[in-house]
């Protein structure tokens, strides 16, 4: 998940899908008119936030979340970036920018090794394809189709978190489990 500094002064915590690099940058792509991308815009920096937690991804990915310093509680890890436009376009009726993230500093804040289930990735994946509901360029049908297989991953596979992440994806989107 990503923090950029809004024009009010606080975090907005979203879901941000970062790629890595042998370079020690990494990149991003920002899809539509997002807070993260016009406060990428605007300011030019922000933070990687690596969080474990399915409620706090799922809360960060499908609803507004703000606070008032830049790292979460949640964060195992942080790291502060430079952002720098790289591209842009438009696919779908929907624009979308590219973006060079350069760690300037970064912390580790919990040195404990969380445990992963096929659950915790259920609910990654579910954010996304609740994501796309509507737009244009992707099948609804298909993707809910997908969010009922990983509603099922999450309830075979994933515990009480997941299951509450799950909920906050369906109490956001247009999807009904």
């Amino acid at each position: 998940m990503t923090t950029t500094l809004g024009p009010n002064g606080r975090w907005n915590a979203a879901a941000l899908g970062v790629k890595s690099s042998d370079t020690g940058a990494a990149s991003a792509r920002t899809w539509g008119h997002t807070r993260t991308r016009r406060n990428f815009e605007r300011e030019g920096t922000g933070y990687v936030c690596f969080v474990h937690d399915p409620v706090v991804f799922a809360r960060a990915a499908m609803t507004v979340v703000e606070h008032d310093d830049p790292v979460p509680e949640a964060a195992l890890a942080w790291a502060e970036v430079e952002a720098e436009k790289t591209d842009a376009g438009e696919r779908g009726g929907t624009e979308w920018a590219d973006w060079t993230l350069s760690p300037t500093a970064s912390a580790l804040a919990e040195k404990s090794v969380p445990l992963i289930n096929r659950g915790h990735a259920a609910v990654v994946e579910a954010t996304v394809a609740a994501s796309r509901l509507g737009v244009p360029e992707y099948d609804d049908a298909e993707l809910r189709a997908r969010l009922d297989y990983f509603a099922d991953v999450v309830e075979r596979a994933g515990g009480d978190r997941e299951r509450e992440a799950l909920a906050v994806v369906a109490a956001n989107s247009a999807w009904v489990p």
